[in-house]
């Protein structure tokens, strides 16, 4: 078919890409259990059994999801080597930016030296950082993009009520950041990705800003139906999981690591009996002493294992991350 106007000219970028360095902050104070149990009427093992979290990263309050973002991506782009003006695209997976404008990734940006790069927050809560991971793999390999920054970034502890049982004593404060650019080899398989909207109300926000601004709520804070979502996490996000291994091109067998969100560490377990991983296969525990950081957990757990196992460099890792919408999202990646 002919057209009556010139042909556009459309990028081409490189054919892969791949991770090259990631970077990590946590909240500075260590909450045990015991400081939390007394609100919830529990205790420290009740909490230790259910969740296996011995302590949860907080920031103080002076602190901000954007100024944990910034220390995570400070040291993810020196990591790399690749000079901060080169990057030309900022994506931060939040479900915590205290304000719904400007995005915490234009000012990530600012503060990193990328200015002027394309940036934006993307609200897909745990699966976040994995649905940043899957774009800007996309986005560099279209040729919209040259260098990316994915920041997963929580302040959690702004979101909860104390004496919440469902949710409140699982979250902690954090950031964790990626630099993906091109390479020579596949670092990023296909990503599985999804949702399933029906579920939406098993976890969420109780109440909304209009309904605090009018005085009729009290200050909106996360909330989860346990059952479901463990339900929901075991059975259909195993599927998921493997489904990203046979994108892949692998099995099981082939991983160097496994790292899934880190919502709790009995689903972490029924995992890696669902995808039947070997023992050489190192499994991502960061839940212990971190906690649950939505967005963050991934990268958080991700900067955890190479900084304790710095030979899993290069290997292969599965990553899942699942969350409120309810969102699901995996993809393998080549551990930088």
């Amino acid at each position: 078919m002919t057209t009556p106007h010139p042909i556009l000219r459309q990028a081409q970028g490189p054919a892969h890409t791949r991770m090259y360095a990631v970077g990590a902050t946590r909240g500075s104070r260590a909450v045990p259990n015991a400081e939390l149990a007394p609100a919830i009427d529990s205790s420290d093992e009740w909490i230790r059994q259910r969740t296996g979290i011995i302590t949860r990263a907080r920031a103080d309050a002076d602190t901000g999801a954007v100024d944990l973002a910034t220390g995570a991506a400070r040291e993810a782009i020196e990591k790399s080597g690749v000079a901060s003006h080169l990057i030309d695209l900022v994506i931060v997976a939040t479900i915590s930016n205290t304000r719904q404008t400007p995005s915490i990734a234009a000012v990530i940006a600012d503060r990193v030296g990328a200015n002027p790069a394309a940036a934006y927050d993307s609200n897909a809560a745990c699966a976040g950082y994995v649905y940043g991971i899957a774009q800007a793999d996309a986005l560099i390999r279209a040729g919209a993009a040259h260098y990316a920054l994915v920041v997963g970034a929580e302040k959690l502890s702004d979101l909860v009520d104390p004496t919440d049982r469902s949710i409140s004593f699982l979250l902690g404060d954090g950031a964790g950041a990626a630099v993906l650019g091109p390479s020579d080899f596949p670092g990023v398989s296909a990503t599985v990705w999804g949702s399933d909207g029906s579920k939406a109300a098993a976890i969420a926000m109780n109440h909304t800003l209009v309904e605090f601004r009018d005085g009729v709520s009290e200050w909106p804070t996360l909330r989860q139906e346990g059952q479901t979502v463990f339900r929901w996490a075991v059975w259909d996000m195993a599927k998921v999981a493997q489904r990203a291994l046979d994108a892949a091109g692998i099995t099981s067998a082939d991983l160097a690591a496994f790292i899934p969100h880190q919502a709790n560490m009995r689903i972490i377990d029924e995992f890696a009996k669902q995808l039947k991983l070997p023992e050489s296969v190192i499994i991502a525990r960061d839940i212990a002493t971190t906690g649950n950081t939505s967005a963050a957990s991934i990268p958080l757990a991700t900067h955890r294992l190479l900084a304790e196992h710095p030979e899993l460099s290069g290997g292969l890792a599965l990553q899942i991350g699942f969350g409120a919408g309810l969102v699901f999202g995996a993809q393998v990646v080549v551990l930088p």
